[in-house]
């Protein structure tokens, strides 16, 4: 049993180490709520963000403070009031709002300063700053009401943050925003984190959710480009507020040039390490380009196509290829890489006096079958075959026929076969030929 678990770890730790080199020396911008805050487990993300910092990933943390906001209205006998979904700041709110962000920074620059020994902390050394680095505005009078002290982004001390960052300080953020004139203001620390994230060219905004992650058909949805938000919003009028708030934010981060923005329910243990150290993730990548990318593959790829078919050649179910046979090969094949690792690869090897083309090497990674790579990689190859003039496509298959026959393939002859294609059938492995005529 031990030996189970020891490579079981060793492999978990090996795989997360391209995440590790990836992430050193870059700049992250996370925000969590008030009532991360105040759970009992705080403890265990701040755990978690240390990890971060010791990894050599700078850091800004931009909290929220609602939960403590109220409790502080509440021993006044005075409430907020909420007016079409935005928040009405009077004196008495902002002194609440004050002192709650106060309590709050204090508490995190707490936990930070632990270094007890036997614990998560032990060693850890990390140093916490604050400071006035949002400017502010009010919003003012919006249809007749006067939202009076809460206010919105107006600018970023930008050079500021860096300094800190540069000097390798943890950043500490609060929802609040300062007017030349010496006023304060409550701000969204949803709005806080995404102008931050933009204002110093982060490479990853990470918002960490209170309710569940974003699903379809009851998954977790793990990729949406902005536009592609912007239809979710219109399309699902089921969504709460704040998830709402922050797919908004997270969209509006990516086109003012944030790479990255991650939505990730806390609810999920380790959800902050799972996002960041697996290639899949817990939570909703928002970003400008689709996470997967489908290419042509380079030469630098051979190594990653042969890690994806060995297996399935050792098995029969691939012709064996050689890396120098792959290497020469290697401009007929296609591929999907997610986060640097190929993932999925197809190769098409065009016979154009017969407008002919064979489909060969498919291959899907077993952790992302059934998710529909094969077919994206399919309809690839027929797009380039149609565009070179190729009428129809043949594959030779010993244990795949039905997918393909499920996709337009119907059986054929070797007789059917370009001659110099069939030349090389090898008869002893008898594959199937199936064929499929292009529109």
């Amino acid at each position: 049993m031990s030996r189970i678990v020891s490579d079981s770890f060793i492999n978990w730790f090996r795989a997360t180490s391209p995440y590790v080199h990836a992430h050193r020396g870059k700049t992250f911008v996370l925000a969590f709520s008030g009532q991360a805050v105040a759970d009992e487990n705080f403890s265990t993300l701040i755990h978690d963000i240390a990890l971060l910092h010791g990894l050599g990933i700078r850091l800004v943390l931009v909290h929220g403070s609602r939960p403590q906001i109220e409790e502080r209205l509440r021993l006044r006998d005075a409430e907020m009031a909420y007016i079409n979904g935005l928040r009405v700041t009077d004196e008495t709110a902002l002194t609440c709002v004050k002192e709650a962000a106060g309590s709050v920074r204090v508490e995190i620059e707490a936990l930070f300063s632990t270094a007890a020994s036997n614990s998560p902390m032990a060693g850890a050394q990390i140093r916490v700053t604050s400071g006035n680095f949002v400017t502010a505005r009010p919003i003012g009078v919006r249809e007749g009401t006067d939202y009076l002290y809460t206010g919105e982004v107006r600018r970023i001390e930008t050079r500021a943050i860096c300094n800190q960052l540069e000097s390798g300080n943890l950043v500490v953020i609060p929802p609040l925003g300062y007017s030349p004139t010496g006023e304060v203001f409550n701000l969204s620390a949803a709005d806080v984190a995404a102008a931050v994230a933009a204002s110093i060219n982060a490479d990853k905004l990470i918002l960490l959710t209170e309710g569940k992650s974003l699903k379809r058909s009851g998954k977790t949805l793990s990729h949406l480009t902005p536009a592609q938000v912007d239809m979710t919003l219109a399309r699902r009028a089921s969504l709460s507020a704040e998830l709402r708030l922050l797919l908004i934010k997270a969209a509006t981060a990516c086109r003012k040039g944030v790479k990255r923005v991650h939505l990730v329910s806390r609810s999920i243990e380790g959800a902050l390490l799972r996002e960041l150290f697996t290639r899949d993730g817990a939570g909703t990548l928002v970003s400008p380009e689709p996470f997967d990318l489908i290419r042509q593959a380079r030469i630098d790829d051979v190594g990653g196509i042969l890690a994806l078919i060995e297996p399935l050649e050792e098995k029969g179910m691939l012709v064996r290829r050689s890396r120098e046979l792959l290497e020469t090969e290697i401009n007929h094949f296609t591929l999907i890489e997610r986060d640097g690792t190929v993932i999925a690869c197809a190769a098409i090897f065009p016979y154009e006096k017969d407008a002919m083309a064979e489909v060969a090497c498919v291959a899907v990674h077993p952790d992302y079958q059934g998710k529909g790579f094969g077919d994206t990689l399919l309809q690839r190859l027929e797009q380039m075959a149609v565009q070179q003039g190729i009428e129809t496509l043949f594959v030779l298959t010993t244990v795949s026929s039905h997918w393909f026959q499920e996709r337009g393939f119907r059986k054929g002859e070797v007789q059917s076969l370009p001659m110099a294609r069939r030349s090389l059938y090898n008869y002893r492995r008898n594959s199937r030929v199936l064929v499929k005529q292009l529109d």
